[in-house]
Parts: structure tokens; sequence; C-alpha cells
């Protein structure tokens, strides 16, 4: 199995680091046009098209708050008129914001969870449809999680139920763009070793999970990337409003 992506454009946000990085990364080396999308950290997403153009790939970093309907649509009419389409759209932008019970969660803070992680993979699906399907092709790629099964640890309420969200709303646009050219599917990463559990997952509780993860260790995200790819290629033309888990194991269904 040979996946290549010559010729294609593809649109990865939150793509400064982790998943997203890699999942740049690999698409570029298989011949794909990248847009690395970033909010806030401009210099790692600098670094991820550095790293692309280093090794003979094409990319550039585009800024957007992808929960701002307004910059959602600059980024994508930024990225047409750089590379001419958009085939591909990987929504991989979220982050759990803090830590809180619901009971402890405020208004402003459950917002701000819901809208990165979920209302973010609405704008962006919105804003590329209308150019997938004039081409008649498009692959969109939404990351869930493995708390959207499972509801998540202490504190990750908010989270879960917007990565539940996106689990949902990729049935509902792969049902909907059936038969357009485009196909929709999702993954759902488990324990993966990037900056989001350095962040918010203590080292008791990251040894704990190995304990019970099977395969006894943290995903790589290079990992997720290869899936990603394997979902956006020709290998994948009779998947529709699937979401694929890779957590070691951590959850069977």
């Amino acid at each position: 199995m040979n996946i290549r992506f010559d010729g294609k454009v593809v649109l990865i946000t939150g793509a400064s680091s982790g998943i997203g990085a890699a999942c740049a990364i690999e698409f570029a080396k298989s011949g794909g046009k990248v847009a690395v999308n970033y909010n806030s950290t401009k210099s790692g997403a600098e670094m991820v098209v550095e790293n692309i153009k280093k090794t003979g790939g094409q990319a550039i970093a585009v800024q957007a708050d992808v929960t701002k309907k307004d910059q959602v649509e600059k980024m994508v009419k930024t990225v047409i008129k750089e590379f001419g389409r958009i085939d591909i759209l990987v929504n991989n932008a979220g982050t759990l914001v803090e830590r809180k019970i619901l009971e402890e969660t405020s208004d402003e803070l459950w917002r701000k969870v819901i809208d990165v992680n979920f209302t973010s993979c609405f704008l962006c699906a919105r804003a590329v449809i209308p150019q997938m399907k004039k081409q008649g092709y498009g692959r969109m790629i939404n990351m869930t999680s493995v708390a959207a099964r499972n509801g998540g640890g202490r504190g990750a309420g908010h989270y879960s139920a917007a990565k539940a969200g996106v689990l949902t709303l990729t049935k509902s646009l792969a049902k909907e763009l059936a038969g357009t050219g485009i196909q929709v599917n999702a993954i759902a990463p488990g324990i993966i070793s990037t900056r989001y559990h350095d962040t918010f997952t203590s080292d008791e509780i990251r040894a704990n999970f190995k304990k019970v993860i099977p395969l006894a260790r943290e995903g790589k995200p290079e990992e997720v990337a290869y899936i990603t790819m394997f979902l956006a290629s020709e290998y994948a033309d009779y998947i529709l409003g699937e979401t694929i888990e890779i957590n070691g194991g951590l959850l069977m269904d």
C-alpha cells in the first residue's frame, strides 16, 4: 500500500504541535500541499512549515481562531488563493482548556471548550463544503476522542461532551454529503504523547493509564497521522461516517 497525495491540498487545524503537526509532516512527505493552521503559536506553525520545506515539501502557515466564523472563512479563502483548492480538511484543533468538574464549570469555560472542540469543526466544514462540491471531491477527517465514548477523566465532562458532538456531527455530515464526492469520517485517539497530556494529565495518572492499556504504552502522534492519511486516501473510499479508535486497546468497541 503506497498512499500518495500528489496534487492534493490539505488544510489541518491546530497543526502547530502534537497530532496536527504530525499530520502536516506526514501528508507533506506523501506529496500533499499543506496549510498549517494555528491560533496563537506562530513559532510552532512556522517550525512545522520549515521542516516540511527542508524535505522538499510545500506548506504555508495560516493564522485563524477556528471558533470565529469570519476568521475561518478568511483562512479558507487564503488557502484556496495560495493552492487553488482544498481537497482534505483535518479538523484537529481542540483542547481541554481547564480541568473542572461540571458542578464548578462556569458558563464561560463551558462555551470555550465546546467552541474550540466542537463548533470549530462545524465552522470549518461549512466553509470548505462549497469548494469541495465545486471540485466534486473532498475528504474530511474529524478528531474526536476516547473521552467521547467513556466520558473522560475527572474534570473533563465539558471536553467529553464536545468530542461526543464531533462524533455525531461526523455521521450527520457524512449522510448529508454522500453522493457529492465528499466523504466524512473521524478518529478517536486515546492517550497520545502530546503537549495536551503534558499540560492536563499528571504523571501519576499517565502511569496508571499505561497499566490498563493492553499495549502498555501511550500512542505516538505519528500513529494517529497514519490513520488520518488512510481515511483521506482512495483506500478508504467505502468508509463513511465511521470513527476509528486508536487507543492501544484501552477501549475496544
